[in-house]
């Protein structure tokens, strides 16, 4: 396994050290969610650890926050969630980029079921397997590898 983080190189060249390494995990930012194209199996798996709000404080958020209140509206409701589902989406796309792609995006963020807002998240996603057994995760795996050993072994998958 080559363990790789953001930070450690320019964000090319830990790219294309990505694609080519054997059984890789890149630790990256949300910066990682746009832009990004690693099409194959080198992405099998993306981890969202947390929803993908922007920092309250930030300056820019911060007027913009201001504005919706000064128009007596919610701010989180209206700005905060639905630009975060936007960023979510974007997350989630990172996975399958071509028709032969397959893999798993576990969200490990509890917010998406103990919170209101959370369904939001959920149904902006694809149409998509769901699961929270790790065991229905391994079938899907071993679906997947045993899918590629046969393609490469000639067999019909």
């Amino acid at each position: 396994m080559t363990l790789l983080k953001q930070g450690d190189m320019p964000r090319f060249a830990l790219l294309e050290r990505f694609k080519q390494a054997q059984n890789p995990v890149l630790f990256g930012t949300s910066s990682f969610w746009q832009g990004i194209d690693v099409p194959g199996k080198a992405l099998e798996c993306v981890v969202i650890t947390k929803l993908p709000f922007a920092v309250p404080d930030d300056p820019v958020t911060e007027a913009r926050l201001e504005e919706i209140r000064k128009a007596r509206k919610n701010p989180f409701m209206t700005y905060q969630v639905p630009q975060a589902v936007i960023l979510f989406k974007q997350g989630f796309g990172r996975l399958i980029r071509t028709k032969a792609d397959a893999g798993m995006v576990a969200v490990l963020d509890p917010r998406v079921h103990t919170k209101g807002y959370g369904r939001f998240f959920i149904d902006a996603l694809p149409s998509c397997l769901r699961t929270e057994e790790l065991d229905t995760v391994r079938t899907f795996f071993d679906k997947i590898r045993s899918s590629r050993s046969e393609k490469q072994d000639g067999s019909p998958a």
